[in-house]
């Protein structure tokens, strides 16, 4: 069965990202794909220290939720990450919780595994977090899905997000977007394979020219 890893990056474990997420889950549940939320935001989460130990260890030298949650990302054919915004950006702790997660899984073919940012506020700044979060996904050629307007919700509780019926909307039109992407990734790759990837070209102008 396929499934969805979701990434809820708020600290409040029933808020309005949660509430967003639960809308795509019950989409997913209809079309039959399995889902698991992982509570990232409520987590001690440290940014990355460019030390590069992960690729002599395979993992991240901090031993933490990155860690456990790096095998599930390899098993996803999915992955949606969801935020609050917190001045005009993603919560500090889903950006290092990225920031590890991405950098640390070099092992990890994401490779066609299908991406989706969500993201929550009260009035402003969504679009410019929702630009932030998509670049993870866009950077790891992972095929970034679509809803039928910005994938966002907007409101202070988890009660006013109900009344956001077109944020609703969107995340229901999102997951099935989603969905249906997964499942025709998945019929190609079985009749043709992936599209070619080429790797080994790293542009750094290290000889200062």
């Amino acid at each position: 069965m396929a499934k969805v890893l979701l990434l809820n990056g708020s600290p409040h474990v029933h808020g309005c990202t949660a509430r967003a997420l639960e809308e795509m889950i019950k989409v997913f549940s209809e079309e039959g794909i399995d889902t698991e939320v992982i509570q990232v935001g409520s987590k001690p989460v440290r940014g990355c220290i460019a030390c590069r130990k992960c690729t002599e260890l395979g993992k991240c030298v901090f031993d933490d939720l990155v860690n456990e949650t790096a095998p599930k990302l390899a098993e996803a054919d999915g992955l949606v990450v969801g935020s609050p915004v917190y001045y005009g950006s993603p919560n500090g702790t889903i950006l290092s919780f990225m920031d590890r997660l991405f950098y640390s899984t070099g092992n990890i073919d994401k490779h066609m595994k299908v991406g989706a940012a969500v993201v929550s506020c009260r009035r402003g700044g969504n679009s410019a977090s929702f630009d932030v979060l998509n670049k993870y996904f866009t950077i790891s050629s992972m095929p970034v899905a679509a809803g039928t307007y910005w994938n966002q919700v907007h409101g202070f509780t988890a009660e006013d997000v109900e009344k956001d019926e077109e944020g609703l909307q969107t995340m229901r039109n999102l997951a099935r977007s989603m969905s249906f992407m997964i499942k025709a990734f998945a019929d190609e790759k079985a009749k043709l394979g992936y599209p070619e990837k080429e790797t080994g070209t790293f542009t750094s102008f290290s000889d200062g020219k």
